[in-house]
């Protein structure tokens, strides 16, 4: 086969294992691999590029952090934090506007589907005793935190994979130089989105109680969430190179959560229950995206697709910024924005270097259109799909447009005013 038909075929399978995830979503991480797959059968890639072509410092800080997470959450610190934040408002409308804007300070070190689960019991028991439907109270919640997700290194796979392409560390997602980073534009968006939120919920003026005590199991897992935190910063702090050292550090401190989980609940859970619990789906799921990815920047597809883009937009860099911001803000809310991130990162950046520009601005607008678009549909993000299942459990069904109703303003708002800091900052 020569490099030409390689190069369709190679462009083909990965395009139609996009089409497949869109239909077949539950199974996404096996159509993946059926396509990488694909790739080695046809000598598209080989193993050993494979094998190059996963980033595994991503790996390791996915795989370290989300173990942190999971033993964060048991310790019940988040759950009392919120219960906390319950307690000293006044309405209804300010106690669902307090806890969505905590969703997303959560989400922003845990990841988004955790931070549900972890918010959503207060919404219910908020609901219930006053007898309403907790339908858009969950919703707010989900979308806040898919938000605030990509405001740093740790808090969900774009970001990270952000940070992979680019070799950001965690401190660059504050400042880069003297510029501001992704985090104060992601802030600005969220803060700018509660407006949105409050006209949603300033209809509901009841008085709140409280929702009765919670108390901490251990504070051990709050210690190793800081100190892994504190280990992220002190990468640049002390001139190492975060791409090598990030996943390392990530997974060391995931490994010291896994060991201290099996000792402090010897006999309460099955063993190694953590382990068995993981998001091993999500993981297996980078590891192919990786690779089909890979092959696309390895046959000078990514190259091609860029120059397209480039022949749209010619050198108008205001032009390029705001179509890939709203594509991606448009896909996202129909298919997963891992995959879609990890694909067109590199294409930001070439389309960077034609531009004459730093690959901070198309880029950063890439990352939040897809962590932002993911908002306007029921099926866009993890997280949704998440928050829904539990309202169907409860016996609520959300149909399309009461998800749309709250998702598509509130990405609008919180897309628009976030990516307009990014291009003040970094045209």
């Amino acid at each position: 086969m020569d490099v030409w038909n390689k190069d369709i075929l190679g462009l083909s399978i990965f395009i139609l294992s996009f089409l497949f995830i869109i239909i077949f979503h539950r199974r996404k991480t096996l159509i993946l691999w059926i396509g990488v797959a694909l790739l080695l059968i046809f000598r598209i890639t080989t193993f050993r590029n494979a094998l190059v072509d996963i980033n595994w410092n991503v790996i390791g800080i996915f795989w370290g952090t989300a173990i942190v997470a999971e033993v964060f959450i048991v310790s019940n610190v988040p759950a009392l934090i919120a219960n906390k934040l319950v307690a000293k408002t006044g309405t209804v409308g300010l106690t669902i506007l307090t806890v969505s804007a905590f969703s997303g300070f959560i989400s922003s070190f845990c990841e988004n589907v955790a931070t549900v689960m972890i918010v959503a019991p207060i919404a219910f028991e908020i609901s219930r005793r006053l007898k309403v439907s907790p339908v858009p109270f969950l919703i707010a919640i989900a979308i806040s935190s898919n938000l605030q997700g990509a405001a740093t290194l740790i808090g969900d796979p774009p970001s990270m994979i952000l940070a992979g392409f680019l070799h950001m560390n965690f401190n660059n997602f504050f400042f880069i130089s003297t510029k501001p980073g992704l985090f104060f534009a992601v802030e600005l968006g969220a803060f700018a989105s509660l407006f949105v939120l409050f006209l949603a919920f300033k209809k509901y003026k009841q008085k709140t109680q409280s929702i009765g005590e919670i108390k901490v199991k251990t504070w051990m897992p709050s210690i190793i969430l800081i100190l892994m935190t504190l280990g992220l910063i002190s990468i640049s702090v002390f001139g190492l190179d975060f791409n090598r050292y990030g996943g390392i550090i990530s997974a060391f401190f995931g490994l010291i959560a896994l060991i201290w989980y099996e000792i402090y609940h010897k006999g309460n859970d099955r063993r190694f229950g953590l382990l068995l619990r993981f998001d091993w789906e999500t993981l297996f799921f980078l590891f192919a995206i990786f690779i089909l990815v890979g092959m696309l920047s390895e046959r000078g597809i990514v190259d091609k697709i860029a120059n397209l883009i480039f022949v749209i937009t010619g050198m108008n860099k205001f032009f390029a910024f705001l179509i890939l911001v709203w594509v991606s803000v448009f896909l996202s809310a129909f298919i997963d924005n891992v995959p879609y991130v990890t694909a067109m990162i590199p294409i930001g950046i070439i389309l960077s270097k034609t531009l004459g520009l730093e690959p901070y601005l198309l880029c950063f607008g890439i990352v939040i259109g897809a962590s932002i678009g993911g908002n306007i549909t029921p099926f866009g993000a993890s997280a949704n799909v998440v928050a829904v299942g539990m309202l169907k459990k409860k016996g609520y069904n959300v149909s399309f447009m009461d998800f749309v109703k709250l998702g598509l303003p509130f990405t609008i708002v919180s897309t628009l005013v976030a990516s307009m800091f990014i291009w003040f900052f970094w045209k």
